[in-house]
């Protein structure tokens, strides 16, 4: 039986393997593991790719949006970490790293339902918390900042949700792991708020051979305070300023992300045609919701939708996902658990009205295989294979 994965790194290798072994070749050759030259050529590349002016490697997705707010609470409140008191609203659907990096920033979660059409955080619901907050006579907490997550690799409505910062005098980080190369109206997905926060995890568009990630702003007093966080927290590591970290990201992952960079919109091409064919094969099963529900609205002539994941939505997810398992299909649940619903967050988050839209998710989504190398004939079988599991 033929078997069909999530994603097949070593194809995709393959497909550049001359790139990436002369990239690690010059490492090999030069032996500047930390901060290495590779370093500072990916964070020119990508901040001209996305038209900002600064681009900072970090270690990891989840500390580039821990070092994002921190350096925010350094330069609004002039302290190391936001309080309690400070709330900064997101989504309950999407990976654990978007809430626990505003807990390890020391603010308190704020969960807002989502938009069951793209999966992405609601703005209205988010105005509507606002507006219910700043009706209270002495409210015990304060609303400083949104995440965004753009979540499958589809943007968020980022005029309404800058509308809304502006408004309330929010910052805003985008979390955009799963949406490297997506557009919002002309502009890069990174570039709109007031930094971005992007991982290199190697199921992701652009991913390493590991754990990275990088931050993005254009503001330029946030920018060398998370250069000096990512370095134990000062300019010089035996003389700091703030509580810092060891968050660099290594000269070899850069090295292997430069090389794998030049490929990053061949691939989110390859990404949306792969997402056309399931459209066409997929189109018309009762019961199941496809992804081209949402881009046949406005968001589809606003947005450049790069699909880290292919994801439906179906009353009967788990039967079709183990029929699929025994047709030696893979796929893929994000996510089984929204985050208000995990331990990790009771009694350190609050929760804005009621998120059916996204437990109803939880309930419901499956991604389905989006390997950019993948050729048409497994699109096909696949389509054939999900058409005959009589939704």
């Amino acid at each position: 039986m033929k078997q069909i994965p999530m994603l097949d790194l070593r194809a995709e290798y393959e497909y550049m393997r001359d790139d990436i072994d002369a990239a690690i070749t010059k490492c090999l050759e030069h032996q500047k593991w930390i901060l290495g030259p590779e370093v500072k050529e990916l964070e020119e590349k990508i901040a001209g790719y996305l038209g900002v002016k600064h681009c900072i490697c970090i270690s990891s997705g989840t500390d580039a949006l821990v070092l994002s707010l921190r350096a925010l609470a350094i330069k609004t409140k002039g302290q190391e970490y936001f309080d309690k008191t400070d709330e900064i609203i997101t989504t309950p659907f999407t990976f654990t790293a978007t809430g626990d990096a505003i807990l390890r920033s020391g603010a308190t979660p704020v969960f807002v339902d989502i938009d069951p059409a793209t999966y992405n955080i609601d703005p209205i619901k988010i105005k509507k918390y606002l507006t219910q907050n700043s009706k209270l006579e002495t409210p015990d907490s304060k609303v400083v900042g949104i995440i965004p997550v753009h979540l499958y690799g589809q943007s968020c409505q980022m005029d309404e949700l800058k509308a809304i910062a502006k408004e309330y005098n929010l910052f805003v980080v985008e979390d955009v792991a799963q949406a490297f190369g997506g557009i919002w109206k002309g502009k890069k997905l990174g570039s709109i708020g007031n930094t971005g926060a992007f991982s290199f995890f190697p199921s992701k568009n652009l991913g390493g051979f590991g754990d990275g990630g990088m931050v993005s702003t254009d503001d330029d007093e946030l920018a060398p305070l998370v250069r000096m966080l990512l370095k134990h927290g000062g300019k010089d590591k035996y003389n700091v300023d703030h509580i810092g970290y060891n968050a660099r990201l290594d000269t070899l992952q850069a090295a292997v992300l430069l090389a794998k960079f030049k490929y990053l919109d061949e691939f989110n091409e390859k990404r949306r045609r792969i997402a056309e064919l399931y459209n066409q094969g997929l189109h018309g099963i009762s019961d199941l919701i496809l992804p081209s529900e949402a881009e046949s609205l406005k968001l589809k002539a606003q947005s450049y939708h790069v699909y880290h994941q292919y994801t439906v939505r179906t009353e009967r997810r788990d039967e079709l996902q183990n029929y699929l398992k025994e047709q030696g299909i893979s796929t893929m649940i994000y996510y089984p658990f929204p985050l208000h619903k995990m331990k990790v967050f009771e009694g350190r988050s609050r929760i804005s009205d009621n998120l059916s839209n996204a437990e109803s998710a939880c309930q419901g989504v499956l991604s389905l295989p989006i390997e950019p190398l993948m050729n048409e004939k497994d699109i096909v079988h696949i389509c054939e294979i999900v058409n005959k599991f009589k939704i």
